[in-house]
């Protein structure tokens, strides 16, 4: 009987790229799913009456919730080009190994592309 090694120590095993962009969709993911009540509800109080619109336009003008808005207007926009690539891969685009990695890395360009538009937009 042969013994396997075992690596116990997490800390040392390397993910490869994809997987840790695989593990940033699921991230962005519960991002939005822990951010969409709270935006349906200032969706709600915009659209009450035009006092409660200046109230949710004041409170997002602050640093804080403009920084916290950018990151939830990011994970939407990672989420979707990440979604666009599982979707593609499903279908049989991209399933290699060297196409994952090339997928990847538009994927990424793509991302910074979104935010720095993000970024001069906010």
């Amino acid at each position: 009987m042969t013994t396997r090694p075992v690596n116990l120590d997490i800390t040392t095993v390397r993910m490869p790229f994809t997987a840790v962009l695989s593990i940033l969709h699921r991230i962005s993911g519960i991002v939005i799913f822990l951010a969409a009540p709270v935006l349906i509800w200032l969706l709600q109080q915009s659209l009450t009456s035009p006092e409660h619109y200046a109230n949710v336009e004041q409170l997002l003008s602050g640093g804080f919730y403009r920084f916290a808005f950018f990151g939830v207007l990011w994970a939407f926009a990672y989420h979707i080009m990440a979604g666009i690539k599982h979707l593609l891969m499903d279908a049989g685009h991209g399933e290699t190994l060297e196409g994952a990695k090339i997928s990847s890395v538009l994927l990424v360009i793509g991302n910074i592309l979104v935010l720095i538009f993000l970024g001069v937009r906010l």
